[in-house]
């Protein structure tokens, strides 16, 4: 992991979340409600985007690493889902986005998706993908 950088808005205390429109480092709730007193303006990339029911566009620009390159998912894979209605109603659910956006955002992921297995609804999705992308087994 990198240096932490300090918030976006206070510039006091270290950041540990990020906006999830303009990407803006903040430390606090407090921050981030002072942050959005002013609307943001979300930064211009050429990166992947996907954008969740609630109408928030999250930017996948960051590079990551993958012990285990067979668990990458391929793109006939990542198509079956993003043509399931099955999953495309779930993500409608706005703690289910939440609770994915609370581990694309921390520092920590895979420890959040621990304690996102430990509840019913995350667990049903990850099984609706699971069957999704490996129908047979």
């Amino acid at each position: 992991m990198g240096p932490r950088k300090k918030c976006g808005v206070c510039d006091e205390a270290e950041s540990k979340y990020k906006c999830p429109n303009c990407l803006i480092p903040y430390c606090s709730l407090v921050c981030f409600k002072k942050h959005k007193e002013v609307p943001c303006v979300k930064p211009e990339s050429s990166a992947a985007e996907v954008k969740l029911t609630s109408g928030v566009v999250v930017h996948a620009e960051r590079p990551y690493h993958v012990d285990e390159p067979g668990e990458v998912l391929q793109q006939l894979q990542l198509q079956s889902i993003a043509s399931s209605s099955e999953i495309r109603d779930a993500l409608k659910d706005e703690e289910l986005q939440k609770l994915i956006c609370n581990i694309d955002c921390s520092p920590d992921a895979v420890n959040e998706i621990d304690k996102a297995m430990e509840l019913d609804i995350f667990r049903i999705f990850t099984d609706k993908i699971l069957s999704t992308i490996s129908p047979h087994q």
